[in-house]
């Protein structure tokens, strides 16, 4: 059990962000050096974004299913190794290795691995056929329905569920057993990438936590509409006979978004989720804990109070708050399944009840420290207020890097953090990165980029666009130096973060 109280400090990095040579990071070498680097420079912790199947605009937080494991993140090395695929040969002028270039990365990694189907199906052994066999016996819970839906996907040409045949849309049982027999190799094949994911996603935790390296996931509250799981329990959702949503998820209008952020998830049944002890939440943690020693859920306050939208509207101006489900959710998820290591998002628009939800669970909050300047020495965010149940950031996926923030910023933010933190434009990661260590937050955590030090040109994504720049940025091993690893190692030593012996003796 990953003790939320110890000190503790990590790098946040998405998988898909290491580098390789087939077009995306994944479970292969590169992630097992970069948990030596992590081990190297006193880190114990290590952030991934949702490792879910990608789903519009690449985002990893809109994906088919809440369950299922990303296909892009299979290592085609393991798959050699077994016999299973020859070596792959890249296509002409191979892969960018800064940025992921998802229309040729998806068609060719999905090609490989329908090869490497074929050479398990042709060439493995009776342990690997009972090995597949009884992991799919036990994640039978999500996976039967999950296995169906992309094999009826893939027959219906990627079009969303609700536009099937009603039989099949609907779920009537004997349209079922009918896929199920016609499609009975797609479905195979969809199991098969799923045992491969959890196979090597477990090995690769269980070397980081051999090494001291926790992992730390990401839980999005919402579904996709187009998602295995609203097609398996449409019950569960805000939804009309038809399979439309007659509610979405968003919120509400600010100065940033004058008409509402209207993010287009259907809404949750919560009175018919309570009244199954919330077991499909239960089942969709214990999920999350087998592939992570601690998790983040994204936007918490929708547990207090989230925002209803009326499907119609076609933007969030004319939506309500709605309680949400409180402690009772967590309460019915920890008899089940004993503490549970949550980081609360409680970025936003934060009421007193959230805060009440938060502290009554005991979850940690968290704290970005590229939002504390904009003020004065009341600001939340700055190190001197943080609580010890706080995960600091210096920022996440969804902000600039510490030097883009640092370039674009007003003059006041500038002088206001050049003072609190003495630093100027060479430093000021490493001061942001120091203030955060060196405050009373139990955990400290760093956007890779700005350990290095990277601009704007390196930022992971900026919410509320689409496009190429967004959840595809790569770091390549020359702009990793060892002087950026002792320099965090230092830090996270002399914070208190990470072995001493990190510190040096001079």
């Amino acid at each position: 059990m990953f003790d939320l109280d110890q000190r503790a400090a990590g790098v946040l990095l998405h998988v898909t962000s290491l580098p390789g040579p087939h077009g995306i990071g994944d479970f292969g070498p590169d992630a097992f050096r970069f948990v030596d680097w992590l081990s190297d420079a006193g880190q114990t912790l290590w952030q991934w974004l949702p490792v879910n199947p990608i789903g519009p605009g690449n985002s990893p937080y809109q994906s088919v299913s809440a369950f299922a494991g990303s296909p892009l993140m299979i290592a085609l090395e393991g798959l050699v190794a077994k016999g299973w695929l020859a070596t792959p040969c890249l296509p002409e002028g191979g892969f960018d290795a800064h940025r992921v270039d998802f229309g040729r990365v998806v068609a060719w990694r999905s090609a490989r691995l329908r090869e490497a189907y074929a050479g398990f199906l042709a060439k493995h052994d009776p342990g690997e056929r009972a090995a597949l066999a009884a992991w799919a016996e036990a994640e039978a819970y999500w996976l039967e329905d999950y296995a169906l839906f992309m094999a009826l996907e893939t027959a219906h040409g990627g079009q969303p569920w609700w536009t099937w045949a009603p039989s099949l849309r609907d779920r009537e049982p004997a349209a079922l057993a009918a896929a199920r027999r016609e499609h009975a190799a797609e479905i195979g094949y969809w199991t098969w990438v799923q045992w491969c994911f959890d196979t090597q996603a477990t090995a690769l935790k269980r070397y980081a936590n051999g090494r001291g390296i926790a992992i730390m996931g990401d839980l999005p509250i919402y579904i996709a509409h187009h998602s295995a799981d609203c097609w398996a329990r449409p019950d569960l959702y805000q939804l009309d006979s038809q399979g439309q949503p007659t509610a979405v998820a968003g919120c509400p209008p600010d100065a940033m978004a004058p008409t509402g952020q209207r993010w287009g998830n259907p809404l949750y049944r919560w009175e018919r989720m309570a009244s199954e002890g919330f077991a499909w939440w239960t089942d969709r943690v214990r999920r999350a804990l087998g592939l992570a020693d601690v998790f983040r859920i994204d936007h918490f306050r929708g547990f207090a109070g989230y925002y209803e939208i009326p499907a119609s509207c076609p933007t969030a101006e004319e939506g309500r708050w709605v309680p949400g489900p409180g402690k009772a959710l967590f309460d019915a998820i920890e008899k089940a399944l004993g503490p549970l290591p949550i980081v609360a998002e409680d970025l936003g628009l934060i009421t007193p009840d959230v805060v009440e939800l938060r502290d009554g669970c005991g979850f940690p909050g968290m704290a970005i420290l590229q939002f504390a300047f904009g003020g004065d020495a009341s600001d939340p965010f700055l190190p001197h207020h943080y609580r010890r149940n706080t995960v600091a950031y210096t920022g996440t996926h969804d902000n600039d890097t510490v030097r883009g923030w640092w370039n674009a910023a007003s003059a006041h933010e500038r002088h206001f953090a050049g003072s609190y933190l003495a630093a100027g434009g060479h430093d000021i990661h490493w001061a942001m990165i120091r203030a955060c260590a060196n405050s009373v937050a139990n955990f400290a955590v760093f956007p890779l980029q700005d350990v290095l030090g990277l601009d704007t040109a390196h930022r992971m994504n900026i919410p509320g666009t689409m496009g190429d720049h967004n959840w595809s940025w790569r770091f390549t091993w020359p702009m990793v130096d060892e002087e950026a690893k002792r320099v965090l190692g230092l830090i996270t030593a002399t914070s208190g973060r990470g072995p001493w012996a990190l510190a040096g003796t001079g």
